[in-house]
């Protein structure tokens, strides 16, 4: 029997973590955790990610080599006219916020999840595919219970999830939301997987799965048999940056999420945040000012030169550093669908690991029990408009997977759930571990904030008691909520501690679970 390994795992549900456990209880190394550990929140956290979906996993191992695995969803080759195309708007209320998405047949990009994780096994995993699966099947055909959180999401969701028959039979009982203590079950998903397990992942690209997609596709969506037969994985290079003495690594371009990190905590470097009190009215109108010049310089020197080569030494140029410390000195002077597992392993492998469907496209692939994603109906996604991307590319996402090296080595993992928020999300727990040295479970406690088209969202904070003196950039609107919510993303990571003891934290406002083996 194999010796297990011991490691820890932050994940958005028990189950979750349950799988990647039992990986390392088996002798499995991070990368057999996080990829059982994902296919185990396909499952159990369906509405947040998917089979159907896309995302990327950011590895660190123990060789000490860094290697970014994109398998996001890529853009259609080819377009139709919006008159054959099924796409239309839901408003998704988050109980202190609304938001627009599109779905439809129209709004699914190739998904990737499926590849993107045998890809990892086949280069980095230890255990066989058929063990990892082990888990997600279990959870698939005998059922898991409905938590307080999967109950949050069905709800915030409903619209999406009522709209088509496969999804009802998936959600529903007696035409009600499943509810809190219920048993829920994705039998069908459980056959799949178990194809998967002894075919591999090429089913869903070229075999039956495949042609009943690109049959379902041919009114209302872009998907065509070249979309899925050359959708590959990628691997990238890491973005890697240093701050206040620490090394950096998350998603590099043509994702968004990271560089925009990067941007807003190097303009941040030169502030000596030791003299902000944490949630103070200063702490708190300093995070909105690089918030918001994140997202004026974004508009004027990124989102037009996204698929630019040099985008990186382009944006992250002294230059544009300085002129937005320069903006951000004068603003003082005036005056946070998706899941994510952090995972590590007593080797000093790494694993930071996001994937999403984005909120589904509504529609599920007959009889699999796999909603597809809805990435082209995305405004985040889609800052050219909707339908005016690019053909055949990799689309650009705010997901964010991090893992932050100190003298080589892995500190901490983590990243976070949360659509367009996420990188405000990171930045501010990464400030909170760097610059106020919180432990990993107060940096992820901590109240949040988040600004963006002069909306300036804030959690409740004990120390904000006038709110209306509060300097931030004009029309902004300050929206108070009453308590801690899946709106400001989903944090989940673990930790190196000093004493050289792992230590795993899930976000309370995803019911994250954290396990120590």
């Amino acid at each position: 029997m194999n010796q297990k390994t011991r490691g820890a795992i932050a994940a958005g549900h028990p189950k979750t973590a349950e799988a990647g456990q039992i990986m390392l209880e088996l002798g499995g190394n991070a990368f057999d955790a996080a990829i059982a550990a994902m296919l185990a929140s396909f499952v159990v956290e369906s509405t947040l990610t998917s089979a159907g979906g896309g995302g990327f996993l950011l590895a660190h191992t123990q060789e000490k080599e860094s290697i970014l695995f994109d398998f996001f969803c890529q853009t259609p080759r080819r377009k139709k006219s919006l008159e054959e195309i099924d796409f239309y708007p839901v408003n998704i209320n988050f109980g202190g916020a609304n938001q627009v998405f599109h779905i439809g047949r129209g709004s699914v990009a190739v998904p990737g999840s499926l590849m993107g994780l045998f890809e990892v096994h086949q280069q980095l995993g230890k255990l066989p595919f058929s063990v990892l699966v082990e888990p997600a099947i279990d959870y698939a055909r005998n059922g898991y219970q409905v938590n307080d959180y999967n109950r949050v999401t069905f709800e915030v969701l409903e619209p999406i999830l009522r709209t088509s028959h496969e999804s009802r039979k998936i959600y529903l009982s007696n035409n009600e939301l499943l509810n809190i203590g219920d048993r829920a079950y994705l039998k069908n998903f459980a056959n799949v997987l178990e194809e998967f397990a002894k075919k591999g992942i090429r089913e869903l690209y070229q075999g039956d799965i495949a042609q009943q997609i690109l049959q379902d596709m041919k009114e209302g969506g872009y998907l065509t048999p070249e979309d899925l037969q050359n959708y590959c994985v990628l691997k990238r290079k890491p973005l890697n940056f240093n701050y206040r003495g620490y090394q950096l690594l998350t998603n590099p371009p043509p994702s968004s999420g990271g560089i925009l990190i990067n941007y807003s905590l190097k303009i941040l470097e030169n502030i000596d945040l030791n003299s902000y009190d944490f949630g103070s009215q200063a702490h708190l109108q300093l995070l909105a000012a690089v918030m918001s010049l994140t997202n004026e310089t974004r508009k004027i020197n990124y989102d037009n030169y996204l698929y630019q080569n040099n985008i990186i030494s382009q944006f992250l140029s002294t230059k544009n550093i300085l002129d937005g410390q320069n903006k951000l000195q004068k603003t003082i002077n005036k005056w946070g669908s998706t899941t994510h597992i952090s995972v590590m392993d007593e080797y000093g492998n790494a694993a930071s690991v996001t994937n999403s469907n984005g909120e589904g496209s509504s529609y599920v692939i007959p009889d699999t029990g796999i909603m597809l994603n809805n990435m082209l109906g995305e405004a985040d996604l889609n800052p050219l408009g909707f339908h005016c991307w690019p053909n055949d590319c990799r689309i650009s996402s705010m997901m964010s997977p991090a893992i932050i090296l100190q003298e080589g080595k892995p500190k901490i993992v983590l990243g976070s759930g949360g659509s367009n928020r996420i990188r405000t999300v990171l930045l501010q727990v990464i400030s909170n571990l760097l610059d106020f040295n919180f432990s990993l479970e107060e940096a992820i406690n901590k109240p949040r904030i988040h600004w963006e088209n002069n909306m300036f969202n804030l959690e409740p904070t004990e120390q904000l008691e006038n709110l209306e003196n509060l300097q931030l950039p004009p029309d902004t609107e300050i929206i108070l909520w009453r308590e801690m919510n899946m709106f400001f993303g989903g944090v989940h990571g673990v930790r190196l501690k000093k004493n050289h003891s792992l230590e795993a934290i899930g976000d309370p406002r995803r019911s994250g679970v954290g396990i120590v083996i």
